[in-house]
C-alpha cells in the first residue's frame, strides 16, 4: 500500500468515527431533551378518563387504585404497565390505554360478563361469556339463575359450550339445568333445578347431545306410564348402549341394556 492509499483510508476511518460520534451525541441530546420535556409540569399526568363497561367498576375507586401505581409523565408513562394495572381490577377483563395530549390518559374498559358460577360451592368463582374463569365478589353478580359449572383445570370453555348446547333441550321440557360437571374421568353429570341427577356419560358434544335428546324424547311417556310428572325424576343413567336407567320418586325402573364402561 502506498502512502496515498494509506492517507485515503485514514480519512475514511476518521469520517466514519466522526459520524458515529455525531450520531451518539445526537441520540444523547435527544434523550436529554425528552427527559427535560417529560419533567415539565405541563406534561405531568393530570387526569385519567375511564370509558366503556363500568357497571361493576366504581370510576373514582378505579382511578385511585391506578394512580398510586402509575409512574411517569404524559411522554414517559408505560402504557403496557398501566393496562396491566387496570386489568388487575376484579371485574375488568380488558383495558385499552391511550394518551390524550398534553397530560391525560384515556382508558376503555371491557368488563367480564358473568355467564356461570364455577367450581365448588365452598370456593365459588365466576365464568365469563368467553369461558374464562375470573375472581370477583359473587355477591355483585346481577344476573339471576346462573348455572354452576365445574370441571378440570383448563376445561372451563368446553364446559360452557356443552352447557349452552344442552340447556335448550332440557328447558324445552321445563327441566332447566342447575349445574353441569365434567368429572376428572371425563364423564358428564347434569343436575336439574328440581334436584334430579343425570349421569350422561362420556363422549364429544355430538354424542352427548344425541344421548340426552333421545332420553328427553321418551321421558314423558316413561313417567306417564307410572302416573308421575317429569319433576318426579330423581336420577337417570344414560350410560347404556340401547337405553337408560331411571329412578322416579317412589318407583324404580331399570332398562335391560348393559351400561357402557
Amino acid at each position: 500500500m502506498n502512502r496515498g492509499e494509506a492517507t485515503g483510508l485514514d480519512v475514511r476511518l476518521m469520517n466514519v468515527a466522526t459520524a458515529l460520534l455525531l450520531a451518539v451525541f445526537c441520540a444523547l441530546m435527544a434523550l436529554a431533551i425528552a427527559r427535560w420535556v417529560g419533567s415539565q409540569a405541563a406534561f405531568a399526568l393530570q387526569s385519567i378518563t375511564v370509558l366503556g363497561d363500568t357497571s361493576h367498576s366504581n370510576v373514582p375507586t378505579v382511578r385511585a387504585h391506578v394512580v398510586a401505581r402509575v409512574k411517569g409523565s404524559f411522554f414517559t408513562v408505560n402504557l403496557k404497565h398501566t393496562r396491566e394495572v387496570f386489568e388487575t381490577m376484579p371485574w375488568v377483563r380488558k383495558a385499552v390505554v391511550h394518551r390524550d395530549y398534553p397530560n391525560r390518559l384515556r382508558v376503555q374498559l371491557q368488563e367480564h360478563q358473568a355467564a356461570a358460577f364455577w367450581g365448588d360451592e365452598s370456593e365459588p368463582r365466576l365464568l365469563n361469556s368467553f369461558g374464562e374463569v375470573f375472581d370477583a365478589n359473587v355477591a355483585e353478580v346481577e344476573q339471576e339463575g346462573l348455572p354452576r359449572l365445574n370441571g378440570p383445570q383448563g376445561q372451563s370453555s368446553a364446559v360452557l359450550i356443552t352447557y349452552r348446547a344442552l340447556e335448550p333441550q332440557f328447558s324445552a321440557m321445563n327441566l332447566p339445568i342447575d349445574a353441569l360437571e365434567l368429572t376428572s374421568q371425563g364423564s358428564w353429570r347434569i343436575l336439574l333445578q328440581g334436584g334430579a341427577v343425570i349421569e350422561a356419560g362420556r363422549g364429544d358434544l355430538e354424542e352427548l347431545s344425541s344421548r340426552t335428546r333421545n332420553f328427553l324424547k321418551t321421558l314423558t311417556r316413561v313417567v306417564a306410564r307410572y302416573d308421575r310428572p317429569l319433576s318426579a325424576v330423581e336420577t337417570a343413567d344414560l350410560r347404556h348402549e340401547n337405553g337408560y336407567a331411571i329412578r322416579l320418586r317412589g318407583i324404580t325402573t331399570v332398562s335391560d341394556a348393559k351400561p357402557t364402561p
